[in-house]
């Protein structure tokens, strides 16, 4: 069993985290063939599309499940992942909306539903409902979720509580809303049981804690890493946080065996170690090239995307 998160920590996030206005996208003045609008104002798109044979969709969970209320949500969570899977991300949020409906006291459908609004940008719609999970999870012990693509080992790493902070905390970064993020990731940190899941909090707080100007706490987090550990996933977030570091070069962890979602996260990562060190315009170009790749529902993508448009 995982650790339960503190009830003080959870209750001084939801106080901080209150926001006055909400702001969100316009979906239904969008066409159908747009899924949202980019930050920088241009369109997202997608072609729905089969899902890649590469995704393994866990359906043969669903008759481990003890309750038939949890078949059901189980089920509906797949059928809206698949959708999202297939690049239709809004239909995803429709199809998690209906089953919040019909469950509105599982945790597990806001965490998800919080997700696909990231990838649609609207962050003030993903942060009330990571509130909303932490809430109905609290007190309660954590899941662990399964992947939609497995990584090489098979083994999921991620949880409903640390998948709810990690993307809470995203919300919030990629708002420029730099304390909340910091102590959503600060809550991840306490429930994370393995060095992926470390790693992928200490990378996202470490930028947190340098845009505070915290950059003595920042540089403490790095004492945590080191070039020889284990990883199974979230190989480049330790890569960058080598490069942060100083032990590795930025060349170092360019290489052709990247893939698009290496790319995105690589680019945006280097991009924010040229920020920090004084190199402005060096950053931007880098993001720029990022933005222009075009993987939009990448969080490197998107967090690229947000620096160009506070710049």
């Amino acid at each position: 069993m995982k650790s339960l998160i503190p009830v003080f920590l959870i209750l001084s996030f939801l106080l901080i985290s209150c926001q006055p206005e909400k702001k969100q996208p316009d979906f239904e003045s969008l066409p159908i063939s747009v899924q949202s609008i980019s930050l920088l104002g241009d369109t997202l798109k997608t072609d729905i599309q089969a899902i890649p044979q590469r995704y393994l969709i866990r359906i043969d969970s669903l008759s481990k499940l003890t309750y038939q209320e949890d078949r059901m949500v189980d089920h509906m969570i797949w059928e809206a992942r698949k959708t999202a899977y297939a690049g239709d991300y809004r239909q995803a949020v429709q199809l998690f909306t209906d089953a919040i409906n019909q469950f509105p006291d599982k945790p597990r459908l806001y965490r998800h539903r919080g997700h696909r609004y990231i990838t649609l940008r609207a962050f003030d719609l993903a942060i009330d409902d990571f509130q909303q999970a932490a809430k109905l999870f609290e007190g309660q012990p954590d899941i662990t979720e399964k992947d939609g693509l497995p990584n090489e080992q098979n083994i999921p790493l991620s949880s409903l509580q640390t998948n709810t902070w990690y993307h809470l905390g995203l919300a919030h970064y990629l708002k420029g809303e730099y304390d909340q993020a910091n102590l959503a990731y600060e809550n991840g940190l306490q429930v994370s049981d393995n060095t992926d899941m470390r790693v992928a909090f200490l990378y996202w707080k470490y930028m947190t804690l340098r845009k505070l100007g915290r950059d003595a706490k920042a540089g403490a987090l790095l004492e945590q890493v080191s070039p020889d550990m284990e990883l199974i996933e979230n190989t480049s977030y330790h890569e960058l946080l080598m490069v942060f570091k100083g032990v590795f070069s930025p060349d170092e962890i360019i290489t052709e065996e990247n893939s698009e979602l290496d790319n995105a996260t690589l680019g945006y990562g280097l991009g924010f170690w040229h920020h920090i060190n004084g190199r402005g315009e060096r950053a931007k170009e880098i993001w720029q090239g990022v933005y222009e790749a075009g993987n939009w529902a990448a969080f490197g993508y998107i967090a690229s995307e947000a620096e160009l448009a506070q710049s």
